[in-house]
């Protein structure tokens, strides 16, 4: 995409910085928002009429309307669940609209390097959450990857790319029809080897599958299928040929489960979000100085309040300790230097009265 910022695109959106690849940073200037643009690109065969040199915009408003359709039906209340704004097109690129809270990428923060097991669950256990909520609405979301992930400033996991997925499954079904090889590969082109989207099954079901592999990918820094290619990755999934859920850890037990073949043995998304409420109340305590600073713990499905330092205590375990108790542990344990020169020079006249009061009684 051409551009920068100031760029304005359906009237409404304005970049606030240079955009990448089919993604662009923006300001909605109806609200003041700031929001997240993405693309799926538009074949000629789809944007031209039987002239060439016209455009046929029927089927790209097509696409928006089908798009707006699940995005209104998604339940926007979910704190978890990043509001999609709405879709439109541009040229040869249908765009989607995405609130975009403060944060990074899942996809950016695992380029540092795997997450420990219970930091990861934690986050599978928010994700649960958004999907559990659009579940009991009659969606799927068919998207969850690393980058439709956006971890925020307090720590909490927020799901997004629902419109977008819907929008490159639309147009993979509109190209290459209800199924088949030709479905299959434009799909392929419009997805790439991304394991957490090629589920043997859609549906709930393929999203509690997808959310497996992405909890491996978490704690292992990769997917537990090659990804070399998208027909690579398809024929391992197919064949079940993975890397075993023991490297996981806590989780190994559950991702296991979730990525079983038959959707019937899978946990649903609430039953998943509960085992890690369960994994998490029985996790130890952290380690090492950095993970010391906060607690593992399931987060509520509201916003977070920061948690205090701890230090440690007796024993080597953490405790939490307010500001409040800190100073008055201080206070307890030292003297104002203001006071030593008063305490100095009471306690040698009380010994000087104790003299004088021996010698007294000695004496008569």
């Amino acid at each position: 995409m051409r551009g920068g910022p100031g760029q304005l695109l359906a009237g409404r959106y304005r970049l606030t910085d240079r955009p990448e690849l089919l993604r662009a940073s923006a300001v909605d200037e109806r609200t003041g928002e700031t929001v997240l643009l993405r693309a799926v690109e538009l074949p000629a065969l789809l944007t031209a009429g039987q002239d060439p040199d016209e455009p046929n915009p029927g089927h790209g408003d097509r696409l928006v309307r089908r798009v707006a359709t699940v995005g209104a039906a998604a339940p926007t209340w979910h704190p978890r669940l990043l509001r999609g704004v709405g879709a439109f097109v541009e040229g040869e690129l249908l765009w989607t609209v995405e609130e975009r809270p403060a944060g990074r990428t899942l996809a950016e923060l695992l380029t540092a390097g795997p997450l420990p097991p219970y930091r990861a669950a934690e986050l599978a256990a928010d994700l649960a959450g958004a999907l559990r909520a659009l579940h009991e609405a009659g969606l799927a979301h068919g998207n969850v990857t690393a980058e439709s992930v956006l971890v925020c400033e307090d720590g909490a996991a927020l799901l997004g790319g629902l419109l977008g997925g819907v929008a490159q499954e639309a147009l993979a079904e509109d190209l290459g029809g209800p199924g088949g090889r030709r479905r299959y590969e434009v799909r392929a082109t419009l997805v790439g080897p991304v394991a957490e989207r090629w589920p043997l099954d859609g549906g709930p079901a393929g999203d509690c599958w997808a959310l497996g592999v992405l909890l491996q990918r978490m704690v292992t820094g990769r997917s537990p299928f090659p990804e070399p290619g998208v027909p690579e990755l398809v024929t391992a999934v197919r064949d079940g040929r993975r890397e075993p859920a023991v490297v996981c850890g806590p989780a190994a037990p559950l991702v296991e489960r979730l990525l079983q073949p038959d959707p019937t043995l899978r946990p649903t998304a609430r039953e998943v979000r509960e085992e890690l409420a369960a994994l998490l109340a029985g996790a130890p305590e952290p380690a090492d100085g950095e993970r010391a600073a906060r607690e593992v713990e399931l987060k509520p499905e509201a916003p977070l309040v920061p948690l205090r330092p701890r230090r440690r205590g007796r024993g080597g375990r953490a405790e939490t300790v307010s500001p409040e108790a800190g100073a008055e542990g201080r206070r307890s344990s030292r003297i104002p230097p203001a006071l030593l020169g008063p305490l100095l020079v009471g306690g040698v006249f009380a010994l000087l009265v104790l003299g004088m009061v021996a010698v007294v009684l000695f004496a008569g």
